[in-house]
């Protein structure tokens, strides 16, 4: 699976965990340098409490357009560090 934004590619990786529709990518298949930790934070329920990243490529900025969870719940242990995204990044095979 790759995740691409602004025609340029910031994840990549052979297996990812998908939960409700999302594909979640290990910590090491994102390309840190495009990569702006955000003070953004969200709870799920059953997963826990969620931080954010900004996703800078070029000089622009997708604010908040990628979560994951460092310390999840139980029933979300599974993922723990790994990111997933939305806000306009596209994520295919």
């Amino acid at each position: 699976m790759k995740a691409i934004w602004n025609d340029k590619l910031i994840a990549e990786s052979d297996t990812t965990i998908v939960i409700e529709g999302n594909h979640y990518f290990a910590p090491n298949s994102i390309k840190e340098e495009f990569f702006v930790e955000s003070i953004t934070h969200t709870r799920c329920p059953w997963k826990g409490m969620a931080n954010y990243y900004s996703v800078q490529v070029d000089g622009k900025i997708n604010k908040d357009s990628a979560w994951f969870y460092p310390d999840p719940l139980e029933e979300a242990k599974q993922i723990k560090g790994y990111v997933a995204f939305w806000k306009g990044i596209e994520v295919k095979k």
